[in-house]
């Protein structure tokens, strides 16, 4: 996954705006005003994630990609580095698990991954 692919995957779902709150560095893809995903645009070395506790130490144990989210609540959010380990498919997946958390709260994002 590349930047442009990840930008096009975010706002592709239903009530996403991108925005750079932090700096012109940080893009920031939110739904309903909160934030679901965010990366470096300029070095595009991992991706934030919001991430069910459960499912968070459980791809942290299964992939060594997968650290905790980098200045974030270590707890609800994931940081993937963009090593080209995990498939496309599979970030697909924790985006829109990231996605349904924040702009849902549906019992479904308590989805587990394999």
């Amino acid at each position: 996954m590349n930047i442009e692919s990840l930008r096009d995957f975010c706002l592709s779902k239903e009530n996403v705006v991108e925005d750079f709150p932090f700096n012109e560095h940080t893009l920031v893809f939110k739904v309903n005003g909160k934030m679901f995903a965010l990366t470096d645009v300029e070095t595009f070395e991992s991706i934030n994630l919001k991430c069910d506790p459960e499912v968070a130490v459980q791809l942290r144990e299964q992939y060594p990609a997968v650290q905790p989210g980098y200045h974030m609540n270590k707890k609800h959010w994931i940081t993937v580095i963009m090593d080209g380990s995990v498939p496309d498919k599979l970030l697909k997946e924790w985006i829109s698990h990231s996605y349904e958390l924040v702009g849902s709260k549906s019992s479904s994002s308590k989805k587990k991954f394999k």
